[in-house]
């Protein structure tokens, strides 16, 4: 891929749940990945998870930032009630701490995701952890590969223009 004499612009993509996904492309154009967990504490109260959701995010956008865009899955059926509840907490919390910075974010549907991946629209996990392999990156389980998969889908389609 050619070098452009642009700058790229800083890109976080996430794969929100209890262990979150993500992909960072990098203002220098390099890819960071990995996961973070959100599972409360033993004596933390309801908010704590998403307390430090939004710390981790702070962390994220002084460290590899400024965060220019936000990504993430955009989930609409969930096999649980608590993991449904999760995910509307967490991307709450990311909306919210989007707005107050002026952060352009979007949700990106699961299937979208999927297709431009693995090019099938429902493909499992071991499909989306193989094809982010095929793409030259490790991430240690699917929620990382969806991170991954967000990231790469919105550099190449440009958040969906191209």
């Amino acid at each position: 891929m050619p070098m452009s004499a642009e700058p790229a612009r800083t890109i976080l993509a996430l794969d929100l749940g209890t262990t979150t996904g993500w992909a960072i492309r990098g203002f220098d154009g390099l890819i960071t990945s990995g996961t973070v967990s959100f599972k409360p504490g033993r004596y933390d109260g309801g908010g704590m998870r998403y307390l430090r959701f939004t710390n981790w995010l702070s962390e994220i956008d002084r460290l590899s930032g400024p965060v220019e865009a936000i990504y993430f899955e955009e989930v609409r059926r969930h096999a649980g009630t608590d993991a449904a509840h999760v995910y509307g907490g967490l991307m709450a919390t990311l909306e919210t701490w989007a707005e107050l910075r002026g952060v352009p974010y979007q949700g990106v549907p699961v299937g979208t995701i999927k297709r431009h991946a693995t090019g099938h629209g429902n493909a499992n996990k071991q499909a989306m952890i193989d094809a982010a392999h095929k793409r030259g990156f490790s991430p240690t389980d699917d929620n990382e590969a969806d991170a991954i998969a967000i990231l790469l889908w919105a550099i190449e389609t440009q958040g969906g223009l191209a």
